[in-house]
């Protein structure tokens, strides 16, 4: 085997074996002071005119949409000669869920000021062309409405495939593509420690995560009952490259073992000159040894690779960074407050430490009950003789502290801190969007879904 390289593996590099894709993640370590915030979030597009989902194609569909927004200086991305996405300088880019979903992924920045900044600028972009087009965009964690006969396609070759397997691998695979949209954020670590360390508290956290930012509790024009369906559709999806990465919690977790496992995890597709060549199902360590039934005596790419790990999805998920992703898509001030909330847990080193102290000691089994339930039950459930609310009120306290440590502040003079106010309201109110949102639809509304869309446009 060769030894891990000292040098970046670039995305053209051929790898050979499993230590150079553990140096391809290593390579991600950072000193503290170029760490990084990249803050993504979804959202739903719907006409204005009968809250029907927007197709591709069409004077006013999601095609439009993206034509439109590069008035601002963005650049198209395409896909057989059909636009996809977008990017601009800084690393930002605005791409598209499998049923047009539209997705801001933000380019790393370094404080949440700028997150915010970000995000203002994009959503004010989003409603100059929306407004030209008849359309609306709102967040919600899964469509309150629509089904997967109403949900459009959008022309990606890697969800052609995704859609076609996704049946064989669990109940609601299609109801996660179609159906869902989420936040998350990207955060850097310094060592293979800092990773392992990250992660664990990352996966331990992420059913509070899920509870503090429920939005999602219609489905059908009904309430479910639950409060994030969202959370609830990747229970039962392809629990081949879902959950909560058990792994992470051994005392010798690190690159190799993360390596190890996505080795395990099936392939979807090979990109080869723009097309996706179908690999279902295969094997990535038969790629590595130039036996894949797809590319034969081909081996795979630094991309290669980076493909294959944006196609696993744990709670929370490994690349060159963490990727924290058990939140429902929300308003402007909750996309912020998502990324607030890890921040003040990780970018603090004396606030990381006492987080996962606290969380030290938690079984397996009571972190799978607390994924399995929080989605239902959101700050009610019940943990260790109280409830997720208890721990909420603690680990926001934790989170504040650490934004506070890092004394970022904008040119009013605030700090940080202030990103996490929505979430002290939920704390302690004890209600959490998705309950807010219940009560309007069953006294405001008369049960009618419908005045949702207006209430969560952006």
């Amino acid at each position: 085997m060769s030894s891990v390289k000292t040098q970046p593996i670039g995305a053209e590099e051929i790898l050979e074996d499993e230590a150079q894709l553990e140096a391809w993640m290593r390579d991600g370590c950072k000193p503290p002071a170029d760490w990084r915030i990249g803050t993504e979030h979804e959202k739903f597009g719907f006409r204005k005119s009968d809250l029907s989902p927007l197709p591709y194609e069409g004077a006013d569909g999601i095609n439009a949409m993206l034509e439109g927004l590069m008035q601002f200086g963005w650049q198209g991305k395409y896909e057989d000669d059909k636009i996809i996405g977008l990017s601009r300088k800084g690393g930002v880019a605005v791409s598209l869920e499998p049923a047009g979903q539209l997705e801001l992924a933000g380019a790393p920045v370094p404080t949440l000021h700028d997150t915010h900044a970000e995000l203002r600028a994009h959503l004010d972009e989003v409603r100059v062309v929306a407004e030209t087009l008849g359309q609306s965009y709102m967040g919600i964690g899964y469509s309150p409405l629509w089904g997967l006969d109403d949900a459009p396609r959008m022309p990606k070759g890697r969800y052609e495939l995704m859609e076609k397997y996704m049946p064989t691998r669990g109940g609601r695979g299609l109801e996660m593509m179609l159906l869902t949209a989420t936040v998350q954020v990207n955060l850097d670590f310094a060592s293979e420690a800092d990773m392992a360390e990250k992660l664990r508290i990352g996966l331990a956290l992420q059913p509070l995560a899920t509870a503090l930012f429920a939005n999602s509790p219609f489905r059908d024009a009904r309430a479910t009952g639950h409060l994030s369906e969202r959370s609830l559709t990747w229970t039962d999806t392809d629990p081949d490259r879902t959950g909560m990465l058990e792994l992470a919690f051994s005392d010798d977790f690190g690159f190799a073992r993360y390596v190890d496992y996505a080795l395990d995890v099936p392939m979807y597709f090979v990109i080869r000159d723009g097309r996706f060549i179908d690999a279902l199902g295969m094997n990535f360590r038969d790629f590595l040894a130039g036996r894949l039934p797809a590319l034969p005596n081909e081996k795979p790419t630094g991309q290669d690779w980076e493909n294959h790990l944006t196609t696993l999805f744990p709670e929370a998920r490994v690349k060159r960074f963490i990727e924290m992703r058990g939140a429902d898509s929300g308003s402007e001030a909750t996309i912020c407050a998502l990324s607030a909330f890890w921040v003040g847990l990780l970018y603090d080193a004396a606030t990381q430490r006492r987080t996962a102290a606290l969380i030290a000691d938690w079984s397996a089994e009571e972190r799978e009950t607390l994924r399995r339930t929080a989605p239902i039950s959101g700050l009610a459930t019940p943990f260790r003789g109280g409830t997720l609310r208890d721990v909420a009120v603690e680990v926001l306290a934790l989170s504040e502290g650490g934004l506070r440590a890092r004394a970022i502040k904008d040119a009013a003079g605030r700090d940080e801190t202030h990103f996490l106010a929505p979430l002290h309201a939920v704390v302690e109110s004890g209600l959490t969007p998705a309950e807010m949102l219940l009560k309007r639809f069953r006294d405001e509304w008369k049960e009618d879904v419908r005045p949702v869309f207006e209430a969560l446009a952006f």
